[in-house]
């Protein structure tokens, strides 16, 4: 699938690049992992600068109403740079808020980054349902209060504002009666507990005890956030396949060059056909994946949520096995170095096989994807 990029787009993944390559090297981000906080305030500022936190932000709040091809730049480069600062969290709260339409005051504060948002979706017994919510939202007066766990919240503990699904009628599984929230970090009744995460991002799990909220805290209509929910679901999911597509591409690359330099026999071990036609395989996967992800950067934005669902699912179907295949061969590759932490490969692995397990895996969203409309006649 034929992709060209328009100019401001250029413009944006060639200022990323830069800034990267001079100022996010593996090294310094290893350091940033160490840290206390996990992530770069500086680099947090450069993003913002850049004009990265305001380009998903409709322009009635400051932004520059960008769309999933732009996005699809971005996150590709930010993939390549394994990028560990809360951008992805902030962005898909950003995406719930622009949907409910009535949190203009907390997007103007994203845009200019002055605002970091995360998602406090998933709970310890859903998996990859998110219709599976045992957090409770009752309407009191004058609000609403919350009880319950979400667990798994990436940059939890760095977020000031919560976007969280919590159900207000019916059963457990059910679409009807999800009511979505935004949350103040320093709500009365919040505790966030944080840690690190298998790829060095961090995550944290957040309680509800009685936390009370105001009316305006409902993002969207009391009991009918599910539309908005699954339709920001699949917007992030696509933008984990940018990401993820930007990775796999740095570590084909860096494959391919110690191949080129790593000798045995006196030659290069890129020499070995065998080697080669693994090489090959890589290659195909990741030309596969970078297909389904530029379609679904290009079906994102359209107005049809059923054909937004079929090709989200198969491009994150797709992706996710590209991304396995790709960081195993890339690890075995690169031999007993590949599985260590001070080579980037074992890193560029942890985050594909992270990027896999959020907002559903390959098994969740090949299920999804069969289970739409017209599968079986098809078939």
């Amino acid at each position: 699938m034929n992709f060209n990029p328009k100019e401001e787009q250029v413009q944006f993944a060639d200022a990323l690049k830069r800034w990267i390559g001079r100022d996010y090297s593996f090294e310094q981000r290893r350091a940033i992992i160490a840290s206390p906080q996990g992530c770069s305030n500086e680099a947090w500022a450069t993003l913002v600068e850049l004009g990265m936190t305001a380009l998903p932000v409709p322009e009635e709040q400051g932004g520059f109403s960008g769309g999933a091809t732009d996005m699809f730049v971005v996150m590709r480069e930010l993939g390549r740079g394994l990028v560990v600062e809360p951008y992805f969290a902030t962005v898909l709260g950003a995406k719930f808020l622009a949907l409910g339409g009535a949190h203009g005051a907390l997007l103007e504060a994203v845009a200019t980054g002055e605002l970091k948002l995360a998602c406090a979706l998933g709970e310890r017994q859903s998996r990859h349902d998110l219709r599976d919510i045992a957090t409770r939202a009752e309407e009191v007066e004058g609000g609403w209060r919350l009880s319950g766990e979400k667990t798994v919240v990436i940059h939890g503990l760095e977020a000031g504002v919560l976007v969280v699904s919590a159900r207000s009628s019916g059963v457990q599984r059910d679409e009807a009666g999800i009511t979505l929230f935004a949350v103040p970090f320093d709500a009365p009744g919040v505790q966030v507990t944080g840690y690190r995460s298998l790829d060095g991002l961090r995550a944290a799990n957040v309680r509800f005890d009685g936390a009370l909220l105001p009316s305006g805290a409902v993002i969207g209509s009391p009991g009918s956030g599910w539309d908005i929910l699954e339709h920001a679901a699949d917007y992030g999911a696509g933008l984990l396949c940018f990401e993820a597509l930007g990775a796999m591409e740095a570590l084909f690359d860096a494959t391919l060059d110690y191949l080129k330099t790593r000798q045995q026999f006196g030659v290069p071990i890129g020499k070995f056909q065998a080697l080669q036609h693994r090489m090959a395989d890589m290659y195909i996967h990741l030309e596969q994946a970078r297909s389904m992800a530029l379609l679904a950067a290009v079906r994102l934005d359209g107005g049809d949520p059923a054909e937004r669902r079929r090709v989200v699912s198969a491009a994150k179907y797709r992706v996710g096995e590209a991304a396995r295949f790709i960081g195993q061969q890339a690890v075995q590759l690169h031999g007993g170095m590949g599985v260590t932490d001070e080579l980037a490969a074992a890193h560029y692995f942890k985050r594909l096989t992270t990027i896999d397990l959020s907002l559903g895996d390959r098994d969740h969203h090949l299920a999804r994807f069969i289970a739409q409309p017209g599968f079986q006649e098809a078939a």
